[in-house]
């Protein structure tokens, strides 16, 4: 089926199963662009209908409307009857003016002075993990996520969090069994996807729990105490917020982070110019990192729900009706991109969506820059040959484009 041609009728737009079997559907997404950019997605198999949002434009034009675009209702359409009543509501699912008090309090932990603090550690764990790769030969094959792209975001968070080192791989399970509910590799047997990540999220709560109780009376410098003494109008913010914060890092910055730099090397591996122009020129990385970020655009998309009856592009929008904003398409848009599917590592400007827009701007984006930034400045210099030793297996989901597992052959040169 991955060699089938991706057209409307075999592929749909919020099916996991859809995007683990073919990955991306960019050529269905470059036709709503240019032909019907708000689109309506009507739904036949018991998924909730949508509007379908495929232009950089609009998608900030709804992002920077929180009143009107709400998070709150859904986060994630599928292709499936279930919904996500159950689940706990994180920042990226609230809105005015609760998001806003809480965001302020945690921009004052994502200060650009207290991140530059962290460069040290966080280049000090990246150095780790490659290092442990290099260490096991200059010839050889490897899963790139199981031994680069997964434990990296894993280290940085949980060290960030003040998860001790012998928990960290519990983080990966969670968040494996939380974004891959539904995929076959990760649904508990027996259960459903919703169940699945239900005892995820029960498993981390109850983790964190413990956790949060010891920081409340043994404070340290890190995100769990920083989280324990949240206070909002002179009140400390109710521990099951405090439990959504610890999810919501978790989660968030461990699987962006993660398919960003698994989803970067397989387009250093697929445009193998591109990877000689930054072995060449290591002072390209940050532009290389913002274009790996627009390439691979790790979040498919993010449903928001209209407040009341408006409209779009000329598109009358009804009050409850929901819009999906797709994010990769955005990042191929060819009214903000000149040559959008063209990868370039020195694209300059790159005025991409894939952190965001509007409030719900990601918060960790400047942590994932330095991570990719960071791991890319290790490796790249030590490669001398390297191709796919495999097929690539991306995750069954329509809200991460998550790749499983990346295998590679290589030969690496002294640096």
């Amino acid at each position: 089926m991955a060699d089938q041609e991706i057209t409307f009728e075999n592929f749909n737009l919020v099916s996991g199963a859809d995007y683990a079997a073919r990955g991306y559907p960019h050529v269905l997404w470059s036709t709503l662009r240019r032909e019907d950019p708000v689109s309506w997605y009507e739904q036949t198999d018991g998924g909730p209908s949508f509007w379908a949002v495929t232009k950089a434009e609009d998608i900030v034009t709804i992002g920077r409307q929180p009143e009107l675009f709400l998070n709150g209702p859904r986060l994630v359409l599928d292709n499936s009857q279930e919904s996500d009543a159950g689940f706990p509501k994180t920042l990226i699912q609230m809105d005015p003016p609760k998001h806003t008090d809480y965001r302020k309090l945690a921009a004052k932990r994502f200060t650009p002075g207290k991140l530059r603090r962290l460069h040290g550690d966080i280049e000090s764990l990246a150095r780790e993990i490659i290092d442990s790769l290099l260490a096991e030969g200059n010839e050889g094959e490897c899963d790139f996520v199981e031994k680069v792209s997964a434990p990296l975001p894993i280290a940085v968070i949980a060290w960030l969090l003040g998860v001790p080192r012998e928990d960290w791989r519990l983080l990966f399970d969670w968040t494996n069994r939380t974004i891959g509910a539904n995929d076959p590799d990760f649904i508990g047997e027996g259960m459903t996807g919703q169940e699945t990540a239900l005892q995820a999220m029960g498993e981390l709560f109850a983790y964190f729990t413990t956790l949060v109780a010891d920081r409340k009376k043994n404070p340290q410098d890190d995100l769990v105490t920083f989280f324990a003494q949240m206070e909002v109008n002179g009140e400390p913010i109710p521990d099951v917020d405090v439990l959504t914060w610890c999810l919501i890092i978790v989660i968030a910055g461990n699987e962006t982070t993660r398919n960003a730099t698994s989803g970067g090397m397989l387009a250093l591996v697929e445009h193998q110019a591109e990877l000689r122009k930054l072995q060449q020129n290591l002072e390209l990385l940050p532009h290389a990192v913002e274009e790996i970020v627009r390439w691979t655009s790790p979040i498919i998309h993010f449903c928001r729900t209209a407040s009341e009856d408006t409209e779009l592009r000329g598109r009358k929008i009804t009050k409850g009706q929901h819009l999906a904003l797709f994010y990769p398409s955005a990042n191929r848009d060819e009214d903000v991109f000149e040559d959008p599917f063209e990868f370039r590592v020195d694209r300059h400007p790159n005025r991409h969506l894939a952190f965001g827009v509007g409030e719900h701007f990601c918060l960790g984006a400047h942590v994932a820059r330095l991570e990719l930034e960071f791991a890319y400045r290790y490796l790249l210099p030590r490669i001398d040959e390297i191709e796919l030793a495999g097929p690539v297996e991306r995750l069954h989901s329509a809200l991460v484009g998550g790749v499983k597992k990346l295998p590679l052959r290589y030969k690496l040169k002294e640096a």
